[in-house]
């Protein structure tokens, strides 16, 4: 059933790939906080070595894991196999935040498409990698992404994307600061929003 790895192996990384979502999780220290799960689609994720991940992170409705990171570091990501051999696969570890306008940005934002309103690279070093049988897991059929949010980012534009970010990627639903900095990517445009 379960096991543990200290890093991926070949086989985990070809599992990885082959998967078109992944789960993050993260939480604040307070047991009175907010337990947070986002899904993740699009091309958004890389393997950066054994113990290394990175993923880019798209402006949304709320930045928990941000602020989670900000705070504590946890974070696990997760995949589950919706086709084929049933499969489920944890990394756990620490993360940080890259934002733009930092050496690591530039260093990491050329591997990920030139998603519009990327606002930040989520980075994981891990040091346990775990499987689980998945026996539970539907079968699911993938159908294609979903554009809903890179349409909605390219109508916002570079401007109203910063305001967006202001207004709601700051703090967390418990009120913890993001470390967020103020500059968004365009969608065909790899400047940065002032």
């Amino acid at each position: 059933m379960g096991k543990q790895f200290e890093a991926l192996k070949p086989e985990h990384e070809q599992f990885i790939a082959k998967q078109h979502i992944f789960f993050v999780g993260s939480a604040p220290l307070s047991a009175d906080g907010h337990v947070n799960l986002s899904p993740k689609g699009h091309d958004v994720l890389r393997i950066l070595s054994p113990n290394r991940a990175a993923y880019l992170d798209l402006t949304g409705s709320g930045n928990e894991t941000s602020a989670h990171i900000r705070e504590n570091g946890r974070l696990t990501i997760m995949f589950c196999a919706f086709e084929g051999a049933p499969n489920i696969m944890r990394l756990y570890g620490k993360g940080t935040v890259v934002l733009p306008e930092t050496a690591e940005w530039e260093e990491l934002y050329p591997l990920f498409p030139p998603l519009p309103g990327a606002r930040q690279i989520i980075v994981l070093d891990f040091d346990l990698v775990q499987t689980s049988c998945g026996f539970a897991v539907p079968f699911m059929n993938y159908e294609g992404e979903r554009e809903t949010l890179q349409r909605w980012a390219a109508q916002k534009g570079e401007e109203g994307l910063k305001q967006y970010v202001e207004e709601k990627n700051r703090f967390s639903i418990d009120g913890m600061p993001t470390p967020l900095g103020v500059k968004i990517s365009g969608q065909n445009d790899q400047s940065a929003v002032e």
